[in-house]
């Protein structure tokens, strides 16, 4: 049955859709199988270079994918299937994107990116000459290329950017995506690519689905917002319709008549949820998840798309989520790089993945409790002899 277009629901079962619609009710495959499967569901993973247990990315699929080991996420998804860019903050996103964004992605970056800036810095034949040695020879890291000099980096909320001329150039030919990230070297660093080698010549490099081939270049800015936002609400499962990090280079878009033209055309669905004022997005196949819980304790990613509306997240949880990895310790009320538990539709309780602390909810019992301290001891042992090797190397 087909969800009217504003619709409310109870604490409980917008739990129970949130859990089953992000794939955390059981795994949704194996192996690069899983991986893929994960990537297809949420539409994107959001990146983070921190590598306590494994990266953000690493711990948004080993939560619903078996099988799966630290670094396989860049394994079994580049090149060929996956490329990087801006949706909620930098992600992981389809191949299947990848004609939206290389009509438009240009325009597709957060506020701080000030992709005009590095235009401005970086001249055009410079951009030009790292494009084609990438197309002669790629893939390669930035390291693996021409040294063009020094420039003036571009500095955001205490961050410094790349003091080198290459690295900027790379910048300005990624974010136009003629040149994609294919995957890492052994050190972890990017390698850039052409799409058309990276992508294999399928469909990632073809027009934009159910567009007319002809108007490619004419596809407008609301064209690619429309699609966008479509994505963006089934990526979060529940969109506030409030201000938020949810929302980054959508920002402008949340304001505008488009939601509300969406919602009207059975695009999105208008939700309310028992207790709160707030109104969210869905999508209308958000409604058709079912639960069919397994009984393993997930370890979730302090980016997790379950986790990136903490004001969802403590009313339909009733639990409180804090990533305090930017405070300084003295104001840090669990721990540098906490974790949340999820059991069922149930977060447990909090996993200090650096120290091995846990802390857990009133009412949960001591079997939870014990299974949960061994799997993150387990976890914490084979990240400790995974990190080894490389730390020699």
């Amino acid at each position: 049955m087909q969800p009217e277009c504003r619709v409310t629901l109870s604490r409980s079962a917008a739990r129970r859709l949130l859990v089953a619609h992000l794939g955390l009710a059981r795994p949704l495959g194996r192996g690069a199988c899983g991986v893929r499967a994960v990537l297809e569901r949420l539409r994107c993973i959001q990146l983070d270079p921190l590598d306590v247990i494994g990266t953000n990315a690493d711990l948004v699929v080993m939560a619903r994918a078996d099988d799966v080991e630290r670094g396989d996420v860049w394994r079994h998804l580049f090149p060929k299937h996956a490329f990087e860019h801006f949706a909620k903050e930098r992600c992981i996103l389809p191949a299947s994107a990848f004609p939206w964004y290389r009509r438009q992605g240009h325009g597709a970056q957060t506020h701080w990116w000030r992709h005009g800036e590095r235009e401005e810095r970086v001249p055009r034949a410079t951009v030009d000459a790292v494009l084609a040695e990438v197309r002669e020879r790629g893939p390669l890291s930035a390291r693996d290329l021409t040294d063009h000099g020094s420039v003036e980096p571009i500095d955001w909320a205490g961050w410094t950017g790349t003091k080198k001329t290459t690295s900027m150039a790379l910048e300005i030919l990624w974010t136009r995506c003629d040149v994609v990230v294919a995957g890492r070297n052994a050190s972890g660093a990017k390698l850039y690519d052409i799409p058309e080698r990276s992508f294999g010549g399928g469909e990632a490099i073809l027009p934009v689905p159910g567009g007319d081939e002809d108007r490619q270049d004419c596809l407008s800015s609301t064209d690619f917002a429309r699609w966008a936002l479509r994505e963006r609400a089934h990526a979060a499962g529940l969109l506030t319709r409030a201000s938020g990090a949810m929302w980054s280079m959508l920002s402008n878009v949340r304001t505008s008549s488009l939601v509300d033209e969406m919602i009207e055309a059975g695009e999105l669905i208008d939700v309310a949820i028992e207790g709160t004022p707030r109104r969210y997005l869905a999508v209308p196949e958000f409604f058709k998840a079912r639960a069919r819980y397994d009984d393993r304790i997930r370890i979730l990613g302090p980016l997790d798309p379950l986790l990136w509306d903490r004001d969802l997240v403590r009313h339909v949880f009733d639990f409180e989520y804090v990533w305090e990895v930017y405070k300084p310790a003295h104001l840090r009320r669990w721990g540098w790089y906490v974790c949340a538990l999820l059991h069922r539709d149930r977060l447990i309780g909090r996993f200090d993945a650096q120290t091995g602390k846990m802390w857990f909810e009133a009412d949960v019992d001591r079997a939870l409790k014990a299974e949960a301290k061994r799997i993150t001891s387990n976890i914490r042992r084979l990240r400790r002899r995974d990190r080894a090797p490389s730390r020699r190397a």
